[in-house]
């Protein structure tokens, strides 16, 4: 392992009781809580991990919404989300992890309640520049859930025939869809972009370099430079879900962000390397068209 990604998992331990400092994750479009499996046990030794339940989308709560003629919106959610916390917790201020859409929640959570949050961490999140490519939308549409699955993740083993078969399941329960299509309908094309420079607290935002989802990641790299005091990483070999692909380092990263303790990023991991491979790749593209043009 390289010497200074090591590092990253020399975390000191705490030597006497204190509390601990309320940890909330918040998931993404088509995920559930149990997204976070490969997470949970991990944060929970150092922090009071909470996972409020905002989106179930064959939720009893979601459809009376629905039902009443309400868009599910990052708006509404983000809304949901400082009730949970207001009413359950009421610990401030508090560290929030969002992934995909959970980022967009939790950034308009944090611009909107600047007080009630100490530091953000964004995994591969939406919203912050550019398209998204959503293959839950054609999946459902073509019945193709193992195709759905896998393109979450950058390497298929991933997408067990277990986790295709619960996904299959749910899609299949047309209350479930529902929730589903009408966060689609409500969420999609939403931008968070206007709210980066008001993000005043220091966020981590955790990228996958084979991102699928993320229809641009140099480009959302570029826009999350307006949150003042940002850091980024870009992982290898990762898809749309790094919490769960490479679940070790970004427990490890996540760990030592919130505790204040990630002084630097290694090599492997800046953003920077990402950005020049794309320059690079940008560059070389003209001169292969230019040379089917000339054949």
């Amino acid at each position: 392992m390289n010497p200074t990604v090591r590092k990253l998992f020399d975390i000191p331990r705490l030597t006497t009781y204190k509390r601990p400092t309320p940890l909330v994750l918040v998931n993404g479009l088509a995920e559930q809580s149990e997204s976070w499996f490969a997470n949970r046990t991990n944060w929970s030794r150092h922090f009071d991990v909470k996972v409020p339940e905002l989106l179930v989308s064959d939720g009893h709560s979601l459809h009376r919404h629905i039902d009443a003629g309400g868009d599910v919106t990052v708006d509404y959610l983000a809304a949901r989300l400082n009730n949970y916390l207001d009413e359950y917790v009421q610990r401030p201020p508090y560290n929030l992890v969002g992934s995909s859409l959970g980022g967009q929640i939790i950034l308009k959570y944090a611009v909107d309640h600047p007080e009630k949050v100490a530091r953000l961490v964004l995994i591969c999140p939406s919203g912050l520049h550019g398209d998204e490519n959503l293959p839950v939308i054609e999946g459902v549409r073509r019945s193709q859930y193992d195709t759905l699955v896998k393109s979450v993740f950058h390497k298929g083993h991933y997408a067990t025939e277990e986790l295709v078969g619960v996904i299959e399941r749910k899609f299949r329960d047309r209350r479930w869809k529902k929730g589903v299509l009408r966060t689609l309908r409500g969420t999609v094309g939403h931008s968070v972009a206007p709210l980066l420079p008001r993000v005043g607290q220091p966020a981590l935002i955790i990228w996958g370099e084979h991102d699928r989802v993320i229809s641009d990641i140099a480009g959302s790299i570029r826009a999350a430079d307006q949150i003042h005091k940002v850091r980024q990483v870009v992982i290898p070999h990762c898809g749309h879900a790094p919490q769960i692909e490479k679940s070790r380092l970004v427990n490890q990263l996540v760990t030592r962000f919130l505790r204040d303790a990630l002084k630097t990023i290694p090599p492997t991991l800046d953003p920077e390397r990402f950005l020049s491979h794309q320059a690079v790749q940008g560059r070389a593209k003209p001169k292969k068209q230019h040379a089917k043009q000339s054949s």
